[in-house]
């Protein structure tokens, strides 16, 4: 039964194979609310949300009038609730997510309730791309070799998924070898209008359906993708999601909205890679953490969709919660030529013209809260890194930028023999005092002819949905490798090259084109459909390549087509990653270094000996759409997504075990049940002070979520190695800290794990180690947190800005909370991360404007002492005491970065699922 609105505004719209109730916006401006015609298309999502959900208890009639009523000085002022229309997982943060609903339901056993009310109540996609490893590359069986590992070392989560699939409705598993999450999302699951089921309005019988946005929330932070599509969505903690699963809905801060103002279009040579690379440099210039980033202006009319999605997609990176793009005719011509059925595309078009929400080149421009502009014609080819994907570097200044990192960054040297301090200072440079340093020189590699020298390109990885779900930087890479090919150049023998599409559709067109095979001939032969590369999965280098790295103390690079080159990221025998166009990938596997300027020095030499340059191998934008036009057929996604469900064979050979409680196996190193629910008592306890709290991490700015649980391989000396060892796994067989996301026993040794940690209680120390302060011992983080739980001293993180930049990792909350954390005191915080710390029932607290550790004189060996009671307010003034080891106190008064009232609640139970849990037995 669909509830009828306060506001009286449901109307019916009529298409060619039925009719629908809607919940119409130029029916509520009737009623008195103006302006609604003027606000940017993504609120205007939001409102419908409210409006249809409008209930007087979850929804109320001031929700929607707040939203209507939207301007920049109402941003940031009111709490709404958004009820996402459905939710979107990956297996990293999916196996987690329903280990918690499995564990929710034994939990609601053992509290007498129903263990069927833990069900998703909306549609829940489960799309498992993150598990497969670049093992095999540089081969024709690589794509087999590595799914074969990829099934061998993940039989257990596998089995698990299966199970979830059958015991839990409204529950979708999308299995291994079909694409990245993002791009099947974005050619396959999201339809732009949902519609359900209704039996009646206000008694009286009406449509047979009502129909409303597609909208979305997803465990991962690139969920943004979508917004490409006009589709509203953006990445959460898992722990957030799964409260969406469960019928509650997002809780948040009514956005400021940036309006971004496209005009002209690229100009020759300029991707739509680097078109991301410039936007979201100047868009982290201008700071839109936790805001909308809304596209506008005419340059939207000669971007096609897979360009948007792109932009959309690194919407993380430039900080915002979404960067999102109205539906408009382009959005149509994609959904026909992805496939979509002309019921779909029809109901699309007639959905949001009905409502006001259809972009033309005469619609009016909403209003922002700020806007940006930038000229698409002045973009120029670009890279960013070596660390950050705001970085930004034009390809002509890649040398000279180089020379700078290495020197500036790295603190090394390539051989520059005028060192004379302040020579650089002289001409407008950076004047740096290094030493001498062998690496110039290179370091032999055994059992070969050739030398790495800093800067030597090992990994080049044609990776990530960003951009392989966009074909014309795909067809482009593929068109130079034909042309680099005819001119007789090869990639360099140290290169470990990959090409990891998003998409089974992408291997069609390419095929088609013919181009597989050149790119192949470079060694970029197609080694799975998933994440690779971009998720830290490239594998281990050869082994004389890593020994080489490690002996010279060498700064290798990794050029990747990716969104995230975080430090210790992609690689932990790579220092400096730089993220490029799909095209630039190819050209720098090719050049075999970054010490080089492709736009004047040559990539190689042909068959007569002659310079081959970068421009004569680069192919036209109109080579580049002949080719789209020639060989991707609306076809193509049809037969391909219509056996996503089957999966390979090895899918379907995987047995698993049935009925709606999980039977937990003690001996399992990949699912276990996490302790968060286990004797948890039937009502919170009071929110009181947190008091004698130990600095357990004090870290500095930009701390990612890679810091703090890192997804890659893990060490077999670390904590999380030792235990895995203990329970007879041989290093051989550890996999990944993402994959093993669904045990707390090796996840919460592996927080604070990241091999590039740099904790300030251990100085000169690299790694997750840690300084006890009763002993001053240095040990692992983990084992210092066990010292420390054994004699009751909670835990705080001190923090810089950024704390938690990166990705939409449940475990770095989750982790932060099981190693006994109460509260972490950081300068700022990423949007997602502090919600999931919230949602973990982890304080956050931030230091006031003009105050930081440094200002307050705070080096992590004080006791802390938190002021709270259970009045706790959204960001009310916290008292901190801060005790040093000689009596002397500092005392200073942060703010709570609890930031609306029904966060408060859930901080009271211990966090979102907690709060859900009570509620739920309760009836």
């Amino acid at each position: 039964m669909s509830q009828p609105s306060p506001f009286q505004s449901e109307v019916t719209l009529s298409t060619s194979h039925g009719d629908y109730l809607i919940h119409s916006l130029p029916k509520l401006a009737e009623s008195g609310l103006s302006g609604v015609e003027s606000l940017p298309y993504s609120i205007r999502v939001l409102l419908e949300a409210a409006l249809r959900n409008c209930d007087g208890f979850i929804v109320s009639e001031e929700n929607v009038r707040d939203i209507a009523n939207w301007g920049p000085d109402k941003a940031g002022q009111v709490e709404i609730p958004f009820m996402p229309g459905r939710v979107v997982l990956q297996d990293f943060t999916g196996v987690p997510a329903v280990v918690d609903l499995a564990a929710l339901r034994a939990a609601m056993v053992r509290m007498g309730g129903d263990p069927k009310k833990i069900n998703p109540l909306v549609q829940c996609d489960l799309v498992i791309d993150h598990s497969v490893q670049v093992d095999a590359f540089a081969s024709g069986m690589a794509l087999q070799q590595n799914l074969d590992l990829e099934f061998e070392r993940n039989q257990e989560r596998y089995q698990f998924l299966k199970w979830g699939q059958q015991a839990f409705q409204n529950f979708r598993v999308v299995p291994p070898a079909t694409g990245i999450v993002h791009q099947v999302n974005l050619e396959y699951l999201a339809n732009g209008v949902l519609s359900k089921p209704i039996d009646c309005v206000d008694g009286k019988q009406s449509a047979a359906r009502i129909a409303y946005p597609d909208s979305l929330v997803g465990t991962d932070s690139h969920t943004t993708m979508i917004n490409g599509l006009g589709v509203v969505g953006w990445g959460v903690g898992g722990i957030e999601a799964e409260a969406v699963m469960l019928g509650q809905p997002i809780y948040m801060l009514l956005p400021e909205v940036v309006g971004f103002k496209l005009t002209g279009q690229l100009p020759e040579g300029a991707t739509a890679t680097d078109l991301v690379l410039t936007a979201t440099q100047m868009l982290r210039s201008h700071g839109v953490v936790g805001k909308f980033v809304e596209y506008y202006g005419p340059g939207l009319d000669q971007l096609s969709l897979a360009d948007r999605a792109t932009l959309a997609n690194m919407a993380p990176e430039y900080g915002a919660t979404m960067g999102f793009f109205p539906v408009d005719a382009e959005t149509l011509r994609y959904m026909e030529r992805t496939g979509r059925s002309p019921e779909t595309v029809e109901l699309v078009e007639k959905y949001y013209r009905a409502q006001g929400m259809f972009r033309t080149a005469d619609s009016p421009d909403p209003r922002f809260s700020s806007t940006l502009t930038l000229d698409m014609s002045t973009v120029e080819p670009s890279m960013a890194g070596p660390k950050r994907p705001q970085d930004r570097i034009l390809l002509s200044g890649m040398k000279s930028q180089w020379e700078q990192d290495l020197a500036v960054t790295f603190k090394k040297t390539n051989g520059i023999k005028d060192s004379t301090p302040g020579s650089m200072a002289s001409e407008g440079g950076i004047a740096v005092a290094v030493e001498a340093d062998p690496g110039f020189a290179g370091v032999a590699v055994e059992g070969t002819d050739y030398a790495l020298k800093h800067g030597s390109v090992v990994i080049a990885a044609i990776t990530s949905c960003t951009n392989t779900s966009n074909p014309s930087v795909m067809v482009g890479a593929g068109l130079l490798a034909r042309n680099a090919v005819a001119k007789g150049l090869s990639s360099k023998p140290w290169v470990k090259t990959s090409l990891a599409p998003g998409s089974r559709v992408v291997t069609d067109y390419l095929d088609r084109a013919d181009l597989s095979k050149s790119l192949d001939a470079l060694g970029f032969n197609l080694v799975g459909y998933g994440c690779t590369t971009c998720i830290g999965n490239s594998g281990p280098l050869p082994a004389p390549i890593a020994d080489a790295i490690t002996k010279g103390d060498l700064v290798a690079a990794a050029v990747l087509s990716g969104n995230r080159n975080f430090e210790g990221r992609i690689s932990p025998h790579v220092k400096a990653n730089y993220l490029a166009s799909p095209p630039l990938v190819v050209a720098y596997a090719i050049a075999g270094t970054t010490d080089i300027d492709l736009s004047s020095e040559p990539l190689g030499q042909d068959k007569q000996g002659n310079d081959v340059y970068l421009s004569d191998i680069w192919p036209t934008q109109k080579e580049i759409a002949d080719t789209i036009a020639s060989s991707l057929t609306p076809e193509m996604f049809i037969e391909q997504y219509s056996k996503a469900a089957n999966g390979p064979p090895e899918w379907q050979a995987v047995a698993t075990s049935t009925g709606d409680i999980f039977e937990w196996d003690d001996a399992s190193t990949y699912v276990q049940e996490p302790p968060f629910f286990v004797e948890m008592p039937a009502e919170p306890p009071p929110i009181d002070s947190i008091n004698g709290a130990k600095c357990l991490v004090s870290v500095g700015d930009s701390t990612t979520t890679d810091h703090i649980s890192p997804a890659g391989a893990i060490k077999k000396d670390s904590p999380a190695g030792k235990f895995l060892q203990e329970n007879g796994v041989p290093p051989e067989d550890f996999n990944s800290y993402g994959s093993r996301r669904g045990n707390d026993r090796v996840m919460t040794r592996g927080t604070f794990a990241n091999i590039r940690l740099r904790n300030l209680l251990a100085p000169g120390t690299e790694g997750g180690v840690t300084t006890y302060l009763p002993t001053g011992e240095t040990m692992s983080i983990y084992d210092a947190s066990v010292k420390y739980k054994q004699t009751g001293t909670p835990l705080v993180v001190l923090a810089g800005k950024e704390y938690g930049t990166g990705s939409s990792r449940d475990w770095a909350a989750k982790g932060t909370y099981l190693l006994g954390v109460r509260a972490v005191i950081a300068e700022s915080y990423e949007r997602i991360h502090r919600s999931n710390l919230v949602g973990m029932g982890v304080l956050p607290l931030q230091f006031r404007e003009g105050e930081d550790r440094t200002t307050l004189e705070l080096d992590g060996t004080e006791t802390f002492d938190i002021r709270l009671d259970d009045t706790l307010k959204p960001q009310q003034a916290i008292e901190v005491t801060a005790t040093k080891p000689n009596g002397d106190q500092t005392h200073f008064v942060t703010t709570c970065r609890i930031d609306t009232p029904v966060e408060v609640v859930y901080y009271r139970h211990g966090g979102i699922l907690h709060t859900v849990l009570r509620q739920l037995a309760k009836g």
